[in-house]
């Protein structure tokens, strides 16, 4: 709240106007020093208190000030220590890049500072909040299917059953090579061994908001979608073209237009460089909702679903990784990446147990994640992946889904 000189002015004790004695005569005379001296005390002494703020805000401004010093002193901490983390990640990637072995030296293996100070004190005075642009509505279901009819004419064909997709799912994994454990594990841990082929989080267990785009038995967000008809299309467009020789009539008219849009879609998921960011700016238009659509296909959707684990297993492979991941080991890198699930999947027991899953994280993700703080090492992050797949495998979803292998 602002206030002119005016206004302060007008707010002076009496008692200081008291001290300053009338002029006479229209002379000014000079007041004693003495007078003079008090004048400038009582005023220092008024505009130190607050200029007549009230004590609520005074007492806000205390607190206030204690806050942030207290606040900034902890952010300056957790500042060299989130700078820490970044720097030795550098450092194992270039290791990695020259064949030079990982050690424990190579992770920051003290746990992130925590806040503890008092929170931000609430101004008792009104306080002009800045405007914020309305949140932009999360697509659904309906959206991605308005979306591929509008921009291709086309509607991507659900199944007559979920045990309908859960077979197609699981016939296309096994020919891929991921296995029955992993499928079923990783959906058991994504859905909570109860998701449908379209489930959407937020939308599930009673849920009414979806709260991202993520959809299906691994939960691919539209980002995903995109990044997977771009690097991966090829073998989609295979696949289809394969299962169109085998068929005849209507049915196979379908699948003819079901390819022709497929192309496109695939053709336009490579315009841009094969990026995250640029997926990313596909998948938040009309285009790449109607390319999260195909998820709900019965024949591209399981492709997609697959595609999402496997390209994690053949990373592995690929950077000499050969056991076969645990359903753990490839939900950490489904969550965090390839790169740094890779990471964590490499590191021997001994040092599983040592290590911070702070490492593994940028501060703002770390701390909006209660999992990753409260199971604070590599080893207690991926026991309670598992605990928690053991005990999702039991529910109806999860078994029906592993019958269909």
């Amino acid at each position: 709240m602002h206030h002119s000189i005016r206004t302060y002015l007008a707010l002076v004790p009496l008692a200081l106007v008291l001290l300053v004695p009338a002029a006479r005569g229209g002379e000014s005379d000079a007041l004693p020093s003495a007078v003079r001296n008090a004048n400038a005390q009582l005023l220092s002494q008024f505009f130190a208190q607050g200029g007549g703020a009230s004590p609520a805000v005074l007492e806000y401004r205390r607190k206030l000030a204690e806050y942030q010093q207290i606040r900034g002193a902890f952010d300056e901490e957790a500042g060299a220590y989130w700078s820490q983390v970044t720097e030795k990640r550098k450092g194992r990637n270039a290791k990695r890049r020259s064949g030079q072995q990982i050690t424990l030296d190579d992770y920051v293996l003290e746990q992130p500072p925590v806040y503890t100070g008092p929170k931000r004190p609430v101004n008792p005075e009104p306080e002009e909040t800045p405007s914020r642009p309305p949140r932009k509505a999360l697509p659904v279901a309906s959206d991605l299917l308005r979306a591929a009819q509008d921009l291709y004419q086309f509607t991507p064909q659900r199944p007559t059953s979920e045990v309908e997709f859960k077979r197609a799912y699981a016939r296309y994994a096994l020919a891929s090579g991921l296995t029955r454990e992993q499928a079923v594990r990783v959906y058991s841990f994504e859905t909570g061994g109860t998701g449908n082929f379209d489930v959407q989080a937020g939308i599930e267990h009673g849920g009414k908001r979806a709260i991202s785009t993520a959809m299906g038995y691994n939960q691919l967000l539209t980002t995903n979608s995109v990044e997977l008809l771009a690097e991966q299309g090829h073998e989609f467009i295979r696949a289809l073209s394969d299962k169109i020789a085998r068929s005849s009539g209507p049915t196979r008219q379908l699948l003819e237009h079901k390819l022709g849009v497929l192309k496109k879609m695939v053709a336009h998921a490579k315009s841009v460089p094969d990026t995250w960011s640029e997926h990313e700016k596909i998948g938040d238009t009309a285009q790449g909702w109607a390319m999260h659509a195909m998820v709900l296909d019965i024949d591209i959707g399981p492709m997609l679903q697959t595609h999402k684990l496997l390209t994690s297993v053949l990373f592995a492979r690929a950077k000499g990784y050969t056991r076969p991941l645990t359903a753990a080991e490839l939900e950490m890198m489904n969550l965090t990446g390839d790169g740094t699930g890779l990471d964590m999947v490499t590191m021997p027991q001994a040092m599983r147990e040592q290590v911070p899953t702070s490492n593994f994280f940028q501060r703002s993700g770390y701390e909006r994640n209660p999992v990753a703080i409260r199971h604070d090492t590599v080893a207690k992050l991926l026991a309670v992946t598992d605990a928690r797949m053991d005990s999702n495998s039991n529910n109806a979803g999860a078994r029906e889904l592993a019958a269909a292998f």
